[in-house]
This record gives C-alpha cells, sequence and structure tokens, in this order.
C-alpha cells in the first residue's frame, strides 16, 4: 500500500504521532490517578488520551492567537465536556462506577464538578507545554513561545 502525502508528511506518520501522543496523554493520567486515588480504570486510558491529544491542539497552526490563560481555560471546558460525556456513558449508562462526584459541590448528575474543573485549567496548562515539547523534540515541529494573557499581534 502506498502512503497518502500531504504536504510531505505521510498520512501514516501523522496517525503515529497522534497515537504516541494520545498514549502519552493516557499513561500519564493513568499515573496520575494511581498518584492521587490509589487506583484507576482502563477507560481512564482513553479518556485522559483524548484530553491531551484535543487540549494539545488548541495552539497547532491556531489562526486565533488565544493567549496561554485562555488556552487553558478552553482546556478545562474541553476536559470536563469529555468527562462528563465519558460518565454518561460509563457511570449512568454501563453502570461501570468509574467516579462518583454526587459528593462534591456544584456537581452535574454526580458526572463532573466544578472544584475538579479548576484543576483540570491547571492541568491543561502542563498538558499544552508537555504536548508542545513532545512535538518539538520528537517531530521537529516549532519551538514553542507563549503569550500569558495576550495573543502575539
Amino acid at each position: 500500500m502506498i502512503p497518502i502525502h500531504k504536504k510531505g508528511v505521510t498520512v501514516l506518520a501523522r496517525f503515529l504521532k497522534h497515537l504516541f501522543l494520545l498514549s502519552f496523554g493516557g499513561i500519564s493520567y493513568l499515573i496520575i490517578e494511581l498518584l492521587f486515588r490509589g487506583y484507576s480504570h482502563i477507560s481512564m486510558f482513553f479518556l485522559g488520551g483524548l484530553c491531551f491529544l484535543i487540549v494539545g491542539f488548541l495552539n497547532e497552526k491556531n489562526t486565533l492567537e488565544i493567549p496561554f490563560i485562555g488556552q487553558m481555560l478552553l482546556g478545562a471546558v474541553i476536559i470536563t465536556a469529555l468527562e462528563f460525556v465519558f460518565g454518561c456513558i460509563l457511570n449512568l449508562w454501563l453502570h461501570m462506577h468509574v467516579w462518583d462526584y454526587y459528593g462534591m459541590p456544584f456537581n452535574i448528575l454526580g458526572q463532573v464538578c466544578l472544584p475538579f474543573m479548576f484543576l483540570w485549567f491547571l492541568l491543561s496548562g502542563v498538558c499544552i507545554v508537555t504536548d508542545d515539547y513532545l512535538r518539538y523534540l520528537f517531530f521537529g515541529e516549532e519551538k514553542p513561545h507563549y503569550y500569558l494573557f495576550k495573543s502575539r499581534s
């Protein structure tokens, strides 16, 4: 099979890069859960990896030039939305009981809560920087630079 080229990079190479980033994010999130909760679930590999990959895309070829704080805020919203979708499927529909936030303040159906959204805000900053440096170090992409409160313009 002949790989399809897009802008000099094969589709397979891009797929493998994204698979690497998803796996890195998934494994990292499993480790975070093991350190803080003492246990995890395989579904958290997929949720963590997907969150890492999507949050990492926030400043890739972004014509909006969103400041770093804005990217972190968007990251927190994205992570919370994905956590809600995964929670509704895994916990409410499939009754897997992977997590339960009913005891937390400002929760929605026990699947997401405001205190964890603040943690996702902080974690998304780590994800953005880590994703950028992985892309720079392993895939030869542009060296990252950040603007905390305003864009380059």
